[in-house]
């Protein structure tokens, strides 16, 4: 049994934000942090005040960390980034939101005194004495502290006030991981109700010293203890927030009445919220015990039967929770049950299943899976879950050719904008005609490509996909036979394929992970138009998607030919038996792709003594499930690095131990069980923690995981991050194995997929009860026998048994530790 803490994060957009630049504008982007950690950089929205991002990610977390916090800066090209403002929520406020926050929240200052991280070990105790008590305060150390100084790093020291005396720690050079191990003590007066406070500061020669961190002791609770140790977590200065009136902690909303609920319709005004404008956020925070294996086994049992009999069974408990699930939580439990039964095998009958039910109650075909049913979301779902990979195969070039030509590109007569042409001295303008003809030449270009690709990629498609839209194909077919619906079971293939994948990715492949970057705006226009064109192909060139848009009427000959390429392409990819779709999937398992895989830059040190130098190599990294491989080039032989099970921590580095940025070191132990760091730097803080979090998830189940590590480098003597001179000692710093964002090519986590399709059924099990008296006829059936009685046969009185058990399995399970309490004395964070 574990607790898992997961934050899903949308970034929106923002409103009404300064302008930075020169030119009455700002190049805005966002970054994400945890705990003073950065783990999200949102792309560059250029020269702009109210930037649209629209970015969506899911972080896993231990669910001790304390904030989340969202900094909106302006990208300068020539100097440091400005810092526009920020918003900062706590796990508290989270917590206290179930279905989390959606809306605007008012972007604040930055001030450095709240901007501050890290904790300080320390032991205090209350000593006897004559003729009174004393007070013995040990300062042992700290870490992660706050870099203040240009060269990365802090010169912290420790003050500590106690009943109008202070005393201080000595300085240590150039290091956020410093050990004092020196101990103050002070006379305790009875009934004194002043606390102990121990604030770090940053030692500055010339210029004033820099705050880090403070903490406070509530005296009465350490009478009460006698003796406390651990680590304390460093809080900011909150005097200059209170006395401005501020109902704010570390910076950090800590309530709901902070933030304004606006909807897009109601922009916040500068004048009237702030000169620094807003951030439209979608935060939840999820806590989920996962139980045992074990446990799940009646639930996925009970699922995956229903599923096996398909509309012949009696309860029909898919429709049931369809029935049941709210439009607003239909993609989640869509996604979560999918990935249930994709994990046991079932994905294509459950979707079968789905097909059979939404054909069953539509009669117009032209209606047929166009709401946001549970079939549509669970098809969405399951192309994203299956198919990104095929996706990125058949669309990357064509996105990649469209960003790298950045032609200018438009059909529409209303939109053009007329420019010069020619060589120097000869310039003419361009006729409106000439720009659309070359804008049609082009897209044509573009689609024919895609089109072609496409029709290649039959045998890449992964069975399981070829396999359900065979079920999809025949099951329309069988239900609009006659010969005016010639199309439809066609244009259900495409429904999902065309407008519901390949669509939206060709208009945001940021979002697809097809771009690392947003397009600017004359290459989203392209990419628009694109997608338009493949809707249209996708529609089988209706009259009404021709009617809806006159001036798409160029590329009409290449949308007849793609029609039947699409056509053509369908056939093939339906035309699947049994066997080969065995065949297909035994031949990917044997061939399993890549977890991750790019270009990295390896440390190499040459020389020995004072002549030593370093580097890094530019090679390309592929990880499997196996080992770390490079290569010269992503076509050359592998050779292994390290091996999967030698990993012992993947962690990040200082900035300071190769004045480089986005370096990552990852511990293993060779051959011969020594110890073994390699240092890879990153491109970028995206990757970096990309990289970090697939490391850490393939490596999970390792024997031997480090605790603790240390974030800087062994060079001469000793270590650049705590000064420690034994190099095999115990790290200055804990390891964040459990930091690890969700990838769309993550291994199925069985248990925590059944333990959320639980969680959903919970929430509306007094829905499923009104359900099971009505089927039942019995007003009396208001509850489920339960214990060693014999078992409903109503598959719905099945399920809520289920559900009781797992309630009362869970109220069994050992509680997890208390929240944080404001006041709280100590909180171990070891």
């Amino acid at each position: 049994m574990a607790k898992r803490s997961s934050l899903s994060i949308r970034i929106v957009e923002g409103k009404n934000l300064p302008a930075k630049d020169i030119n009455g504008s700002s190049d805005p982007y966002c970054i994400v942090k945890v705990d003073n950690e950065p783990i999200i950089r949102t792309a560059t929205v250029w020269k702009t005040l109210c930037p649209f991002w629209g970015e969506e990610y899911q972080v896993h977390l231990p669910p001790t960390f304390h904030a989340v916090a969202f900094y909106v800066l302006d990208e300068d090209a020539l100097s440091r980034d400005d810092v526009i403002g920020k918003v900062c929520l706590t796990r508290d406020t989270l917590a206290s939101l179930p279905k989390g926050f959606t809306g605007w929240a008012h972007l604040t200052e930055v001030d450095p005194d709240e901007e501050v991280q890290g904790e300080i070990h320390l032991r205090l105790e209350v000593v006897p004495g004559t003729p009174a008590r004393r007070l013995r305060c040990s300062v042992l150390e700290a870490r992660d502290l706050a870099p203040k100084d240009r060269n990365g790093a802090s010169d912290p020291f420790v003050r500590v006030h106690y009943n109008g005396r202070t005393q201080e720690t000595s300085v240590v050079k150039k290091s956020c991981y410093p050990r004092w191990n020196e101990t103050f003590e002070f006379e305790l007066e009875e009934g004194a109700a002043e606390a102990l406070c121990i604030e770090a500061w940053d030692w500055d020669l010339v210029s004033r010293n820099d705050f880090l961190g403070k903490v406070v002791v509530n005296m009465q609770r350490l009478y009460a203890a006698q003796q406390e140790e651990g680590w304390f977590r460093l809080q900011p200065d909150q005097s200059k927030s209170q006395r401005g009136g501020k109902e704010q902690v570390a910076g950090c909303v800590s309530s709901p009445k902070h933030f304004q609920r606006t909807g897009p319709g109601s922009p916040l005004t500068a004048s009237a919220r702030g000169s620094l404008g807003s951030l439209q956020l979608e935060v939840r925070l999820r806590d989920e015990v996962v139980l045992p294996s074990r446990c799940y086994q009646p639930l996925v049992q009970l699922l995956c039967r229903e599923v096996k009999l398909g509309t012949q069974g009696p309860g029909q408990l898919i429709t049931i929770i369809e029935e049941t699930t709210s439009t607003d939580r239909r993609q989640e439990v869509a996604t979560n049950l999918l990935k249930l039964f994709l994990g046991q095998g079932l994905a294509k009958d459950f979707l079968d299943l789905l097909f059979q039910l939404e054909l069953g109650r539509t009669s117009e075909a032209n209606t047929l899976f166009r709401s946001n049913s549970l079939a549509s979301k669970s098809m969405e779902s399951f192309l994203k879950v299956a198919g990104m990979r095929y996706l990125h195969g058949v669309l990357g070039p064509i996105i990649d050719r469209v960003f790298e030509e950045k032609k200018y590109v438009e059909l529409d007569p209303s939109k053009v904008e007329v420019k010069d042409v020619g060589c120097s001295g000869l310039h003419r303008p361009q006729t409106e005609a000439e720009v659309l003809e070359q804008s049609a030449q082009t897209l044509r270009a573009h689609l024919g490509a895609l089109l072609s690709a496409l029709c290649r990629s039959v045998r890449a498609c992964p069975a399981v996909i070829r396999a359900t839209f065979r079920q999809l194909f025949r099951r329309v077919r069988e239900r609009f036979p006659s010969a005016q619906y010639e199309n439809v079971p066609f244009i259900a293939v495409t429904s999902f394929l065309c407008l519901r994948f390949f669509s939206p990715a060709i208009m945001s492949p940021k979002l697809f992970h097809l771009r690392e970057r947003h397009a600017d705006a004359r290459t989203s226009r392209t990419l628009l138009l694109l997608a338009k064109a493949v809707q249209n192909v996708g529609n089988m060139d209706s009259p009404v998607s021709r009617a809806k848009e006159a001036w798409m009427e160029p590329l009409q000959p290449t949308v007849r030919q793609g029609v039947a390429q699409l056509k053509d392409f369908i056939t093939k990819l339906v035309d699947i038996e049994e066997k080969e779709e065995l065949d297909l999937q035994r031949t990917l398992s044997l061939q399993a792709p890549p977890v991750k895989e790019g270009t990295l830059f390896i440390h190499r040190t040459k020389g020995k003594g004072p002549l030593t130098s370093s580097s890094f190599k530019k090679l390309h990294f592929s990880l499997t499930t196996e080992a770390l491989s490079f290569a010269k080039t992503p076509s050359s032989k592998k050779s292994t690095l390290i091996k999967l099970a030698n990993i012992r921590a993947a962690e990040k580095v200082e900035e300071k131990s190769f004045s480089s940025s986005h370096v990552m070191q990852v511990i293993y132990t060779d051959e011969a069980g020594r110890p073994q760091t390699a240092y890879l730097q990153c491109k970028c803080v995206n990757e970096l923690n990309q990289w970090l979090s697939a490391l850490r998830k393939v490596s999970v189940n390792n024997s031997g995981l480090l605790g603790t590590y240390h974030p800087g480098v062994f060079r001469g003597d000793k270590w650049s991050c705590c000064h420690q001179k034994d190099k095999t000692g115990r790290g200055c710093d804990k390891t964040r194995s459990r930091v690890t964002l969700q990838e769309w090519n993550d291994p199925l986590d069985h248990d925590l997929e059944a333990q959320l399709v639980y969680r959903h059924l919970l929430g509306v099990e007094a829905v499923l009860r009104e359900k099971h008296r009505e089927l039942s006829g019995d007003t009396e059936a208001d509850a489920v026998p339960a214990g060693s009685g014999e078992a409903p046969t109503d598959p719905l009185g099945e399920l809520l048994q289920v559900l009781q058990d797992l309630r009362e399995a869970h109220s069994a399970s050992p509680p997890g530790p208390p929240p944080s309490e404001p006041g709280r004395l100590l909180e171990l964070q070891t």
